[in-house]
């Protein structure tokens, strides 16, 4: 795959679809590398006439990994965030934005349909804030505004995520790889143990699990600011996707996203949970590429 230099950093990414047409950029969250995006949905919206691109957010996968910086330990972070601080954080969610932004420049875009997923989302979010003249428009999947006072996720797979792999090697990876798929997964979409086997082999095998570079992009969504107030001043399309199966971010998150946003279309998905599985990728094809789909259709009207 090939690389970008974008934002002072080295960005892995993939592309599909013709370099000339509307690009859909897509972000995934915490942790996971670009092939969480199933390539049967980068597909499926090339089809629909766009260039879609997925890559590795800093910190994870092929992109480079900010080794010289230490996240603070967690404890005392969510503590310095509790008592109403400004952490000292190796980056925040603004760059991982930037980084975004960087790598649209890179490939010639000077505007993007930003998707993200989970903190993906966050990141799409902010790229529609800070930079809304590059933004054609917003879909934040899974994800939340950061508000303090939402309802938590489920305190179970919140600890599965955090306890993290027994040790770095493969086996122990895999395992806790299976684990955790199987503990955010909503039961409307199932996977096969095969495919969960699968993806979670490929991530395995496709770059070194680097928990330093985990915690300093856990550190950057910890640290952020809620974007509630924010959101209200973007004035471009937004959808706003997610499951009633959710576990991380109840469906409150979602609602309170729809609602910062002026005019923003919300989806809740019956038995959706937190990711994208295979099963789910019909349901996305349609609320995603209708969406963009109207999108460009009413620029081309305007213009």
């Amino acid at each position: 795959m090939p690389q970008a230099r974008a934002n002072g950093i080295d960005i892995e990414y993939e592309s599909f679809g013709r370099d000339g047409d509307p690009l859909i950029l897509v972000i995934m969250g915490l942790a996971a590398q670009l092939i969480f995006w199933p390539k049967s949905l980068c597909v499926g919206l090339a089809a629909k006439g766009f260039r879609v691109v997925r890559f590795d957010n800093r910190d994870i996968g092929k992109s480079t990994h900010l080794s010289g910086r230490t996240a603070p330990e967690p404890r005392a972070l969510l503590a310095e965030v509790a008592s109403g601080k400004i952490p000292d954080v190796p980056y925040t969610l603004d760059d991982m934005a930037n980084d975004a932004l960087g790598l649209m420049d890179a490939l010639g875009a000077g505007r993007a349909h930003v998707v993200g997923a989970s903190m993906g989302g966050m990141i799409a979010q902010l790229v529609a804030i800070n930079h809304p003249g590059r933004t054609k428009s917003l879909t934040s999947i899974m994800s939340t505004t950061g508000r303090r006072d939402l309802p938590p996720g489920d305190p179970k797979a919140l600890a599965l995520l955090a306890r993290g792999p027994r040790s770095l090697s493969r086996d122990d990876l895999i395992e806790n790889g299976i684990l955790v798929r199987h503990a955010l997964a909503g039961a409307g979409f199932p996977e096969t143990e095969t495919e969960i086997r699968s993806l979670v082999e490929r991530v395995v095998d496709r770059a070194p699990y680097d928990p330093a570079g985990v915690a300093r992009q856990w550190a950057a969504v910890v640290a952020a600011p809620p974007r509630d107030a924010l959101l209200k001043a973007i004035h471009c399309p937004a959808l706003v996707l997610h499951g009633d199966r959710d576990p991380l971010f109840p469906v409150a998150t979602a609602k309170d996203t729809a609602a910062s946003i002026a005019g923003a279309e919300l989806v809740v998905v019956p038995g959706m949970g937190h990711g994208v599985p295979e099963s789910l990728v019909p349901v996305c094809l349609k609320h995603i590429g209708d969406f963009v789909t109207k999108v460009e259709a009413r620029a081309t009207i305007a213009g």
